[in-house]
């Protein structure tokens, strides 16, 4: 921690240098002589971070140097954020004489010439004291005669052996069957050899154990002509790998050999028609490319032949084979046995039996790790008294124990968190996001163990929220118990909230039932992060104003469900703020101007603050800002002129154009600069587009993260010109061909087909809602990734024929390929709605179904709603795998249903002007 400290500042130190102190002599020597003491710091860190878990003075000397660094961080921070409002305050100035705008409020923040003046000294001061204190600890350094860091060290990890002692591996029975049976082929049917198959699961959890318990199974060994177990671990050494692999086929490697091409052949030689079976245990790559070789080459041993691969990542175990087996947590009773193996050796009946139960709360602790049950067991091996068992069992490791640990953690928040705290800045990754940054991080402690349980978003398959191992979490706060603090508290019954104040950094509060929010927080000056854990207090209101005037070195705070009513406008006093969550507070109806004063705010989260209806009109003064979070919020009012400057955006969710007499309002080609968008997007207001330049200035094809986009054609433009208006505005909103899910609301062209709609390939579902003088059905049987589409309330649809599959009847070509042609190839889910002058749907016209065209191959739902003139389906629905079709208030179509004598049967469930349908398997 205190060497990501230390990064942190000189990366701010070498920002400095080059901005120049003309104003106060010799500033800039003193920042100089910061950067070059804490450069030295920094060379002995790693030594130092090493020391202090043993040696109590060198832990005493990291705190010191972490508080003196959280110091200068601040200072800094406040240099580079008086800098940023300058700057940001000449920019409004300037667009204040051309007449742009007349009604942005003015900032607060902004320093003149003499307070400018008055700032360097004061910071000259401030800097000049800071380098005092750092001196003293550059002087406290030599005492301890650290060793001088030669880079970044590789730990390497302990290789694994096939060797076990099968009589002290308690549970897996199970496991070690099904997986014994798998390599013996005594389950399904013979696959291509080799057979691969992998073991997932985390640290800790017995996978090498496992796989060690099936390598020396007796069946096996019997069962394999050859058996090789290699350790690849981290990084994977390709040449290593297949060396080791050849020695235990007990062929001859010669060491000077790193030929690959020449090891890959031996490897051939020595298994070709031999039925082996090889573990490679810890696999963590995720390149393909460097697994297909080995793969390549080992499909010359014999037909049965199998792979065992062991890892904790769910990447590899998809790369290298199609079978896997997740391994869970063991049961206590299982933890338990293991537990007492070790820690009762060379223990008397009568001691076993006066700590059994102590041994039993201790064994439980473990949370279904083997290899935590083993190492509780080893310390409690040579503990012989029930006094040091029960200390061992009320130790500080354990202090969180009651306190709610099933919180989930959303890695979207998690990431940042981290970079509102400035881990993610890294001059070795200055050409990557931020936020790819932190899911690199997120995914090597997910790899490590640091978390579980976790969820995936069905979308895109990304980890979603996850959870944190008891043990792991209480091992990071008993590390970090000087700086974190999580807090449980009841009334004025508040625990530990007095011993925590001078040094703490980031606190988390949970209450016991409601209560109020607890003042004593106040004490903590230097708190950077506070998280009340998503609860109401019923002071809330009345000690916001207060908190947030003493909290001023806050980097996160998270008030999400605190039933506020209002944000005091002293929030502006916390300029290092980065991120800030207000969700859910359903009585926050306005945000104060002075947010916008937060020039350094990264992330403003107001997602279910319902009773919101506008932005502040200050919003172009946040330019640092990159997720602005308004999910579940329906704004009507426009966007503030200026939003479009804010070309840092990464989430938007919404944006709301304005109206022509709205001149504080902002227009669509403000979209122009934002083409970091990701994610999803609704644009409000396009009916008030008259301008089709305007249109084509938002530059939708270039926002190439954008996988949603419902465009809305609500506006108060005139209802004479809005139709001609929108067909022009419709065909030049350009999306990028990413773009995965399209919805188009309150059209009032005639037509639909924008010349850039067949360009969307990877578009998966499509809504039309409201479009109310639409008369047909934009041609759409070619989109190849296609499905779900729904259409809704078209009312002047009177007929859906051949051009809604995308082909025309008069087009002679396309019966030549009709035995090639399918459309809408993917669609599984239709639907139409409220169509209340629909009368006809046709089939393929003049063209025959025997001509081949293949139509809706993949269609499992139909849904029709609201279509009382409707008549019949057109013939192809015979010849799809429909499974459920849904009629409803389409009385004409329910009664050709009930008159039909033939084609599929059907199960009715009638009601008036109702009938829901399910098909069976059979019934096709």
């Amino acid at each position: 921690m205190a060497e990501a400290l230390v990064c942190i500042i000189l990366e701010q130190l070498s920002s400095i240098t080059t901005q120049g102190f003309k104003l106060v002599l010799g500033v800039d020597e003193e920042v100089q002589k910061l950067a070059s003491n804490f450069q030295l710091i920094q060379m002995v860190l790693n030594d130092a971070e090493k020391r202090q878990v043993k040696e109590k003075p060198v832990k005493l000397w990291i705190d010191k140097l972490k508080d003196i660094s959280y110091d200068v961080e601040d200072v800094l921070d406040e240099w580079n954020t008086a800098i940023l409002k300058s700057e940001i305050e000449k920019e409004r100035r300037v667009d204040l004489k051309r007449k742009v705008s007349s009604i942005i409020p003015s900032s607060s923040g902004y320093l003149s010439q003499a307070k400018q003046l008055f700032f360097h000294y004061d910071f000259a001061h401030t800097i000049k004291e800071l380098n005092g204190k750092v001196d003293e600890i550059v002087r406290e350094k030599e005492i301890f005669r650290f060793e001088l860091s030669r880079g970044i060290e590789e730990v390497e990890r302990p290789k694994s052996t096939s060797f076990v002692d099968v009589s002290n591996i308690c549970g897996r029975d199970k496991d070690r069957c099904d997986l014994i049976s798998n390599l013996l082929g005594k389950v399904g049917h013979e696959v291509r050899s080799p057979h691969v198959i992998s073991l997932l699961g985390m640290g800790g959890i017995g996978k090498t154990t496992l796989a060690q318990l099936v390598y020396n199974d007796h069946e096996v060994k019997a069962h394999f002509r050859s058996r090789m177990w290699v350790c690849v671990s981290e990084p994977f050494d390709n040449v290593r790998v297949a060396k080791a692999i050849i020695q235990e086929l007990g062929g001859c490697s010669p060491d000077n050999n790193t030929e690959l091409e020449t090891l890959l052949k031996s490897i051939c030689n020595l298994i070709t028609g031999k039925k082996f079976f090889l573990v490679l245990d810890d696999v963590w790559t995720e390149d393909y490319t460097v697994w297909e070789p080995f793969k390549l080459a080992l499909q010359y041993g014999a037909q049965g032949s199998r792979i065992l691969v062991t890892t904790r990542k769910e990447r590899v175990a998809e790369i290298m084979s199609a079978y896997r087996i997740n391994l869970e947590a063991l049961s206590d009773e299982d933890c338990w046995l293991i537990f007492r193996k070790i820690a009762f050796f060379e223990k008397s009946l009568q001691q076993c039996k006066q700590l059994e139960d102590l041994g039993r709360e201790i064994a439980k602790k473990c949370k279904g790790l083997p290899l935590a049950a083993r190492t509780l067991g080893s310390l409690m091996r040579f503990k012989k008294s029930k006094e040091q068992w029960k200390n061992v069992l009320d130790s500080s490791l354990w202090i969180l124990e009651d306190v709610e640990k099933d919180y989930v953690i959303y890695t979207n928040d998690l990431v940042k968190l981290w970079m509102a705290q400035g881990y993610l800045n890294s001059e070795e990754n200055m050409d990557m996001e931020l936020e790819i940054i932190g899911e690199e991080y997120f995914e090597n402690l997910a790899m490590r163990s640091f978390f579980q349980d976790f969820e995936k978003d069905e979308c895109d398959d990304t980890i979603r929220s996850c959870k944190m191992h008891d043990i792991v979490h209480d091992f990071a706060q008993l590390i970090m118990k000087n700086e974190c603090f999580s807090i449980e508290f009841d009334g004025d019954k508040e625990l530990g909230i007095d011993s925590f104040h001078k040094s703490a950094r980031h606190l988390s509060l949970t209450p016991r039932g409601e209560t109020q929010f607890p003042v004593a927080v106040y004490r903590a000056k230097n708190l950077r992060t506070l998280l009340p854990l998503k609860t109401s207090f019923s002071n809330i209101n009345h000690v916001l104003p207060d908190l947030l005037q003493h909290l001023t070195c806050l980097r996160a705070l998270n008030l999400s469900c605190s039933s506020i009513d209002k944000l005091p406008d002293t929030v502006e006093k916390l300029i290092h703020l980065r991120f800030i969550d207000l969700s859910y507070n359903r009585k926050l109806k306005v945000l104060p101007e002075t947010i916008c004063n937060l020039c350094n705010l990264q992330t403003l989260n107001v997602s279910r603050c319902h009773d919101i209806e506008k932005l502040p009109q200050g919003m172009s003064k946040l330019i640092k800002l990159r997720h602005l979070v308004l999910h579940g919020i329906d704004f009507t009012k426009p966007f503030p002129m200026g939003i479009g400057k804010l070309s840092s955006l990464r989430t938007l969710e919404q944006f709301v154009v304005s109206g022509r007499d709205d001149s504080g309002g902002c227009k669509l080609e403000e979209l122009k600069l934002l083409n970091y968008l990701q994610g999803a997007l609704v644009i409000k207001g396009l009916g008030n587009v008259i301008d089709v330049v305007e249109a084509e200035n938002a530059h939708l094809k270039e926002k190439t993260h954008l996988r949603r986009l419902r465009l809305n054609f609500d506006g108060t433009s005139e209802e004479s010109r809005r139709m001609e208006n929108n067909v022009l505005i419709l065909n030049v909103l350009d999306p990028h061909p990413n773009l995965e899910h399209l919805q188009i609301y309150w059209y009032e062209g005639r037509t639909m087909f924008p010349n850039w709609i067949m360009s969307l390939t990877k578009l998966k579902e499509l809504e039309i809602i409201g479009c109310k003088n639409l008369n047909s059905i934009p041609p759409l049987g070619k989109l190849p990734f296609l499905e779900l589409l729904e259409i809704r309330n078209a009312d002047s649809v009177k007929k859906v024929g051949v051009e809604f599959l995308g082909i025309e009847v008069k087009d002679k070509k396309y019966k030549g390929l009709a035995a090639s042609l399918i459309l809408f190839p993917n669609l599984k889910s239709l639907k139409f709605w409220n169509m209340k002058e629909w009368e006809e749907w046709g089939g393929i016209g003049g063209l025959k179904e025997e001509d081949g065209f293949t139509i809706m191959p993949c269609l499992l739902y139909l849904e029709i709603v609201g279509c009382p003139k409707l008549k019949a389906l057109p013939h192809f629905f015979h010849t799809t795998p429909l499974k459920e079709l849904c009629i409803r208030e389409s009385p004409i179509l329910k009664e050709d249903f009930q008159k039909r004598d033939s084609g599929p049967k059907i199960i009715h469930i009638p009601r008036t002007y109702n009938i829901h349908l399910h098909l069976k398997e059979e019934d096709h």
